[in-house]
C-alpha cells in the first residue's frame, strides 16, 4: 500500500507550496529533491553575511493579495524595489524604459518630448501586424533603444537574433512617461529578509524530504509510493523525450566574493551590448541594503540547453508550444499524476504565478 498521499517533485516554490498546503490539510507528504538543497531557483545561501541568490535575482512581486498574504505568513519581507540600470558600452540608462531612459538617451525633458521622439523614430520603422520581437520592439520604442538596450540583452539571452523571436517576449518590458525605476508595476514588492530558503524550509514542515534523489531514475517504484504525484520538474524529461525535447534556455553563474565594499552601486545591472559576454551582473547585497566590509557579485552567460543540463527559461514560440500540447495530451492521460510550475507546464511564470497556481491543486 502507498506509504504518503502526495509524492511532491521538486522542492521549489512550486513544490513546497503544494506540500504545505497538503500537510496543512492533514496528508502525509513526500517531497523528493534531486539537488543537494531546497527551494529550487529561488535557493538563497548566506557569503559573508550576505543572501546570495545562487541561480540569479528572484524579486518578489505580486498584484494579488492571496498570495502576498500566503508568502508574508513564512518569511518577513524587506522594501526593496528593483530599479535596475543598463550599461551600454559604459553608457548607463535606467530600466524599465522611463523618463530617465528618454533624457539620458535623447535630452527629452518632457513625456510630450519623448512621445515625439519615439513617434518620429517609429514612423520609419514600423510594422501593422508584428510577427517576431524586432518589429514589436521597434513599433513600441523605435531604432534608437532598440539598438542599445534591446536588441544586444536580448539576442545574448535567448540566443537567436530578435528576428526570430516571438513578439510577446517583448510584452514584458515596461514603457513609462514617468521619472520611476520601479520595473514592476505590483502593489507588493519585496525580498525576504532572511533569504528564500528559510522562507521555503518554513513551508515544507512537516513532510518528509529526500534530497539528491531524482525521481525520474526510478519513476515506476518511486510512483508507488504515494496515492498522487505533484510533479515540477521539465514535462519532457518525465516521458524520456519520447516526442523530442523542448527547448529551454539554461544559465550560468560566475561567482565571486570581493573585498570591495560595493563593486557596481545597484543590484542588476543588465549589459545590452552584444560585446559583453555576461548578459548581467548581480551584487547581491543590494538586495538587503548589506553595508558588509565585502561585496559577492555573479555573472550570468546564458547557454542553449541540452538534455541533462538545468532548464531555466522555455522558449515559448509556435514550434514549441506545438510540441508541448502533444506532451500535454500525453500528460492528461498520466492517473493521479499532476504537472505543475515553470518547467512542468512549459510556462514563462514568475514566481506569485508559480504559488497562485499551486495554491489551487489541492482539491
Amino acid at each position: 500500500m502507498p506509504r504518503y498521499d502526495y509524492l511532491v517533485v521538486g522542492s521549489g516554490l512550486s513544490g513546497a507550496t503544494f506540500a504545505q498546503q497538503a500537510t496543512a490539510a492533514g496528508k502525509k507528504c513526500l517531497i523528493l529533491e534531486k539537488r543537494n538543497h531546497i527551494a529550487g531557483n529561488a535557493y538563497t545561501k548566506e557569503i559573508e553575511g550576505i543572501h546570495v541568490h545562487q541561480y540569479g535575482a528572484h524579486i518578489f512581486h505580486t498584484n494579488n493579495k492571496t498570495v502576498w498574504d500566503y508568502v508574508r505568513r513564512f518569511a518577513g519581507f524587506n522594501h526593496y524595489i528593483n530599479s535596475p540600470i543598463a550599461n551600454y558600452k559604459g553608457e548607463i540608462y535606467n530600466l524599465p524604459f522611463n523618463m530617465n531612459t528618454f533624457n539620458k538617451m535623447w535630452g527629452c525633458v518632457t513625456p510630450e518630448d519623448a512621445r515625439a521622439e519615439i513617434e518620429r523614430q517609429r514612423k520609419d520603422c514600423y510594422t501593422p501586424n508584428p510577427e517576431n520581437l524586432e518589429q514589436a520592439a521597434l513599433n513600441m520604442v523605435g531604432r534608437d533603444i532598440y539598438e542599445k538596450l534591446i536588441r544586444g540583452y536580448t539576442e545574448k539571452q535567448w540566443g537567436r537574433p530578435c528576428a526570430a523571436l516571438p513578439p510577446s517576449i517583448i510584452k514584458r518590458l515596461p514603457l513609462r512617461f514617468t521619472y520611476d525605476n520601479n520595473y514592476f508595476n505590483a502593489v507588493y514588492q519585496g525580498i525576504p529578509t532572511d533569504g528564500y530558503t528559510a522562507m521555503v524550509e518554513r513551508m515544507i514542515e512537516g513532510a518528509e524530504l529526500k534530497l539528491n534523489t531524482d525521481y525520474l531514475t526510478e519513476k515506476e517504484s518511486n510512483r508507488r509510493l504515494a496515492d498522487r504525484v505533484i510533479y515540477t520538474g521539465p514535462i519532457d524529461a518525465y516521458f524520456d523525450y519520447c516526442r523530442g525535447p523542448l527547448e529551454y534556455r539554461h544559465t550560468r553563474f560566475d561567482i565571486q566574493v570581493l573585498d570591495s565594499g560595493n563593486f557596481q552601486g545597484n543590484a542588476v545591472v543588465n549589459y545590452t551590448d552584444r560585446e559583453t559576454p555576461c548578459i548581467r551582473i548581480i551584487e547581491h547585497k543590494h538586495f538587503a541594503f548589506g553595508t558588509q566590509a565585502k561585496t559577492v557579485i555573479s555573472r550570468e552567460y546564458s547557454d542553449e540547453w541540452k538534455p541533462g543540463m538545468e532548464p531555466y527559461y522555455p522558449l515559448e514560440n509556435e514550434k514549441n508550444n506545438a510540441l508541448y500540447r502533444e506532451y500535454e495530451a500525453l500528460a492528461r492521460a498520466e492517473k493521479d499524476v499532476v504537472f505543475r510550475g515553470r518547467l512542468g507546464t512549459y510556462r514563462y511564470y514568475d514566481m506569485d504565478q508559480v504559488i497562485a497556481q499551486a495554491l489551487h491543486t489541492l482539491r
